[in-house]
């Protein structure tokens, strides 16, 4: 994955591909490629140039070879399966580079897929290979003198899970290009000179404004004057073209005024990428290959250390609660930036992770080296691939969240605690955690996607909340057990992007010292969802009510007990206690954006912060 541009029509194609991979950098990659069909005496030929880093590399070497096609893709990669190298840059290619490929998504079951490949020499470590081999194999099966791509393309599919949008040409076709979706986003711009079709509208929208968005399971066979779509079965749609009036920053948002909104609503989406092909329902359990640790290894822990900074350690307190209650293991949360001036005692028994969006946190590089010193096994989570912390450590995850451009952290933030949820299912398995709640927990995991758009769906109720509280000073939030941590995140965004003042605390707290400031000037925002400490934050709630504070409550659908104490409320679905923080802190995302939003102010770029914070 990441991003993908093509082309089939009357112009050439390589200042088009060149021009869309440039639009599509604000998504973020490693690595990338171009592939164009040329025509010649002799037939056609399908001319494939890659590298690694920038599009500048890529366009330096295309400056030596010259490129003359009116069909071709192209593709920025962000790694998922293999390093960044250039033999697993897109586009890939199969039959002898008769056929090109390039794709978004992850195929689940590629390894199975590859053992039906025998005979297939591969060069890359991609998932992404393997299809384009796949639908080879069933191209050259067919024995009619008209070969049918489009029919080898549904074959193919129809032995894939997963996610996918691709994109396929083949020399024997030269006026043809085949794309289908799955759960990875491919649309088509309809214009006078042919096709164009990409990962999303931005890199179309400076030759068309009209657009096909193909749905799940839908084949679009193009051509340069013309286009059929068919679903897998090979029933032909049709589909109604939508006239789209963003400019190319709004594109870049897929029409969210604010990057934040749109990574706020990315949630549902990313966190199945967080989680896909990385659990055994059967057996109720994760595994996380990228650990590289034996079993053995893993039993041998008695110590686990999440460094972390900002955002990253609100994740890590999380994965705090999750790491001692399902695997039995002592577990230590550190601010990466205090962590190696304690001379902290760590000893070959201690796993440490260093848990950053950026991979570049300069606070958690030097903690997790200090670590690596004293003989820690030392594991990343961060979703930059490529980045320092991936390649210092030892092993550890990409959190799968996609490129985030929003300073404030929203969805990186979630697939952070699914990652550390998973890493403490995969050790508790192996210490005391049974299959049955093993299975319930995953199963419980499953439901989040469609539980979180839910919640999304109350933007508007907490925008008309937000606007109602925008204009006070100062803000309590409030949280006990794992939702401490969700209170600490709530806070810290609304301070970030409205310049609120707020601070967190544990309910318990409060009548230690804070309850001197409450007034009905001091608003509270409390987290009081149905678990074990229910009953202890309630009356947490009602102390502070007894002091003329205004209450805003994140509670459980249906409790209408909440709503009695509440001055106004947010209502989330329920779940397993260890997976509330994964729904709580959304409502309180949503109420730091409309606030901020009201208030003026600077969403995506607050000031005085950076998105990576590179120094000390």
């Amino acid at each position: 994955m990441c991003g993908i541009i093509g082309y089939i029509g009357n112009k050439q194609a390589m200042p088009i591909l060149i021009k869309g991979l440039r639009r599509l950098e604000y998504r973020g990659y490693d690595s990338a490629g171009i592939a164009v069909c040329e025509k010649n005496p002799a037939g056609s030929e399908i001319c494939r140039v890659r590298s690694i880093g920038k599009i500048d590399m890529l366009a330096d070497k295309l400056a030596e070879v010259t490129l003359n096609g009116t069909v071709g893709i192209a593709h920025t990669r962000w790694a998922t399966h293999g390093g960044v190298t250039e033999e697993n840059a897109h586009p890939h290619v199969a039959q002898d580079g008769k056929l090109a490929l390039v794709h978004n998504g992850i195929i689940e079951n590629y390894r199975e897929l590859k053992e039906h490949l025998p005979d297939v020499t591969f060069t890359s470590d991609t998932d992404s290979e393997v299809l384009a081999h796949l639908i080879a194999k069933h191209y050259q099966k067919d024995t009619g003198t008209d070969k049918d791509l489009r029919v080898a393309v549904e074959k193919a599919l129809s032995h894939v899970r997963g996610t996918y949008g691709i994109v396929v040409m083949h020399k024997d076709h030269p006026d043809c290009l085949i794309a289908a979706r799955m759960g990875s986003p491919i649309v088509i711009g309809i214009a006078d000179d042919g096709h164009y079709i990409a990962s999303d509208p931005t890199p179309i929208l400076a030759y068309t404004k009209n657009m096909i968005f193909l749905d799940d399971g839908e084949v679009a066979e193009m051509h340069p004057d013309k286009m059929k779509i068919r679903d897998l079965k090979a029933h032909e749609i049709t589909k109604c073209v939508e006239q789209i009036e963003w400019n190319d920053e709004q594109a870049e948002k897929q029409g969210f005024p604010h990057f934040m909104l749109k990574e706020i609503y990315d949630q549902p989406t990313v966190f199945q990428d967080a989680i896909r092909g990385r659990y055994n329902l059967h057996e109720g359990t994760s595994f996380l290959g990228g650990l590289n640790m034996t079993d053995d290894e893993m039993r041998s822990i008695n110590r686990v250390i999440l460094i972390a900074c900002g955002t990253a350690s609100h994740a890590a307190m999380i994965g705090k609660y999750a790491f001692e209650r399902l695997a039995g293991i002592p577990t230590e949360v550190d601010v990466a930036s205090e962590f190696r001036y304690r001379d902290p005692i760590i000893d070959g028994r201690t796993l440490v992770f260093g848990i950053s969006q950026s991979g570049e946190t300069a606070d958690t590089i030097a903690a997790l080296r200090e670590a690596k010193r004293k003989g820690a096994f030392v594991r990343g989570v961060v979703n930059a691939v490529g980045s320092t912390i991936a390649r210092e450590t030892d092993g550890g995850s990409y959190m799968h969240a996609g490129p985030e451009l929003s300073v404030a952290s929203t969805k990186a933030y979630t697939n952070m605690i699914a990652i550390l949820l998973l890493y403490a299912l995969q050790f508790g398995r192996l210490k005391r955690v049974t299959t049955a709640t093993g299975q319930r927990m995953l199963h419980a995991l499953r439901d989040i996607p469609e539980k979180m758009k839910m919640i999304l769906d109350q933007s508007e109720q907490i925008k008309q909340i937000a606007i109602k509280y925008k204009a006070y000073p100062n803000f309590f939030f409030l949280g006990r057990g794992i939702n401490y941590p969700v209170a600490m995140e709530g806070s810290l965004k609304l301070k970030e992007i409205t310049y609120i003042h707020s601070e967190a605390y544990p309910g318990g707290e409060m009548k230690h010292g804070p309850i001197a400031l409450l007034s009905d000037q001091f608003p509270i925002f409390a987290i009081m969802t149905r678990d074990q400490l229910y009953d202890k934050m309630r009356s947490n709630i009602e102390e502070a009510r007894a002091r003329n504070a205004k209450v805003i409550l994140v509670a459980t659908q249906g409790d209408e007990q909440a709503r009695e104490l509440a001055d106004d409320i947010m209502y989330v679905p329920d779940t397993m206690e260890l997976l509330e923080p994964l729904l709580n802190t959304i409502p309180l995302q949503l109420f730091a954006y409309h606030t901020a939003v009201a208030l003026g102010r600077d969403v995506d770029r607050p000031r005085n912060l950076a998105k990576s914070v590179t120094v000390e």
